[in-house]
């Protein structure tokens, strides 16, 4: 998503393996990789590869081969430099990290070191598997490059909900949120919808990339800020604890619209494309009930005297499988063209599928990634961009292709995640089952 921003596509080397936690790619410069870096949370540092090969003997064979005319710029004697050496999951003593760089003695290096302010920064990697409890001698794997640029990690300890002015129990993780703002392609002046919005994080993550963000949600007393805190040893929340506070805390508080008390399933918007991106984490029915205004009484009309001062809607059960058809038909009519729609969609583990994921005429699945939450149950982040304006025969198109039908399973995911969790805990175990997973 970060490189379809610049118009790049990923490029994978052939041994591109995507669990390793060394991705080699291709085909991009150094502009693109310092934009990439400048946004991503999930990315720790980038590297110019000038080597790499599963023992010594092929990394120095690897960086023999590197162009003499591409390393001249960083090896030259006016220029001061170090070298690092990292490692994944095995941690060497000092005296081993200055053997293995007194092993690179081979690489023309003309400069002298410096160690606080050097002009270049070169690393030597050794990747020694995923397996914490199987830890080879050697690594599996050695790359040498020249450092390039950090990601953004120190983002999800600013912006942690721990430190967060306005909290909820379904507030959704700093480093979620800023992954689903990527998702999107949310950019400058971009205007950003959530129609879930809660205590408003993924508002926040938004707001951080400068687009403009607003939202809506049934609650009214989370949209106003009102009601019982959900922060330990306080009972109510305060006067000024509210979404738009948590923009200003952030310095963000420009980019705010606004938000309103709102049934996600009813329409309240004009028609016609009003938004670059749609973000959201629709409730699931665990820690927040799916709810919408209505009842299944007969309507009655209220008095024609009635001002509507003291009214409280009645509300009745919103099915999954409902929220998530209501959701993908309102980002099909209001994103405009390329507009991104980014959702975590529930799923009970043992009965996954593909086919379980809503599909729309005017919508194209980007992409499809799954948070595991627990034995049985995890959420798949699903990315959509719209492809095209919607039309009469779409509403047919969904009525005779089954692949565009509501997925009447997930209505069921409640009973299912408390069913696993009985069996778990054991029959009779009286724990609460809703700490399993963040922000059900």
């Amino acid at each position: 998503a970060l490189l379809a921003l610049r118009g790049r596509l990923c490029v994978p080397s052939e041994t591109f393996r995507e669990k390793s936690p060394f991705w080699q790619l291709h085909g991009i410069s150094e502009d693109d990789v310092q934009s990439i870096m400048s946004r991503t949370v999930c990315g720790k540092s980038a590297f110019e590869l000038w080597g790499y090969g599963k023992t010594a003997a092929e990394l120095k064979s690897s960086l023999m081969e590197y162009p003499t005319e591409k390393a001249a710029p960083f090896l030259h004697k006016e220029s001061t430099y170090k070298i690092n050496v990292y490692t994944f999951n095995k941690t060497l003593v000092f005296k081993d990290r200055i053997e293995k760089i007194d092993a690179l003695g081979y690489l023309p290096f003309q400069g002298k070191v410096s160690l606080k302010n050097p002009d270049h920064i070169f690393c030597l990697l050794e990747d020694y598997g995923l397996d914490p409890n199987n830890i080879p001698e050697e690594p599996f794997h050695v790359y040498f490059g020249r450092w390039i640029a950090d990601g953004q990690r120190e983002l999800i300890r600013s912006h942690s909900v721990k430190k967060r002015h306005f909290i909820g129990n379904t507030s959704m993780d700093a480093g979620l949120s800023f992954i689903m703002a990527n998702h999107a392609k949310v950019k400058p002046h971009d205007l950003v919808y959530d129609p879930f919005v809660g205590t408003g994080s993924l508002l926040v993550a938004c707001s951080h990339f400068g687009a403009y963000v607003c939202g809506t949600d049934i609650d009214y007393n989370t949209i106003h800020g009102v009601g019982k805190a959900s922060r330990k040893n306080q009972k109510w929340r305060g006067p000024d604890e509210n979404i738009r506070a948590n923009l200003r805390q952030y310095g963000t508080e420009g980019f705010y619209v606004d938000v309103m008390v709102s049934d996600a399933s009813k329409p309240v918007w004009r028609k016609g494309a009003l938004f670059d991106a749609i973000i959201t984490d629709p409730p699931y029915g665990i820690r927040e009930s799916t709810r919408r205004t209505g009842s299944h009484k007969e309507t009655v009309s209220p008095p024609a005297d009635f001002s509507g001062e003291s009214h409280v809607p009645v509300s009745m059960a919103y099915h999954l499988s409902d929220i998530f058809a209501d959701l993908l038909n309102f980002a099909a009519h209001h994103l405009v063209m390329g507009g991104r729609l980014v959702y975590w969609l529930p799923v009970y583990r043992p009965e996954y599928c593909e086919e379980m994921v809503p599909l729309h005429p005017c919508l194209s699945l980007i992409s499809n990634c799954e948070q595991t939450l627990s034995s049985h149950t995890s959420r798949r982040l699903i990315t959509m961009e719209k492809i095209k304006e919607p039309e009469k025969s779409d509403d047919l198109a969904q009525l005779a292709d089954p692949c565009f039908s509501p997925y009447q399973g997930h209505n069921s995911f409640r009973e299912k995640y408390f069913s696993g969790i009985t069996k778990k805990n054991g029959k009779g175990n009286d724990r609460n089952p809703t700490n399993e997973s963040d922000g059900c």
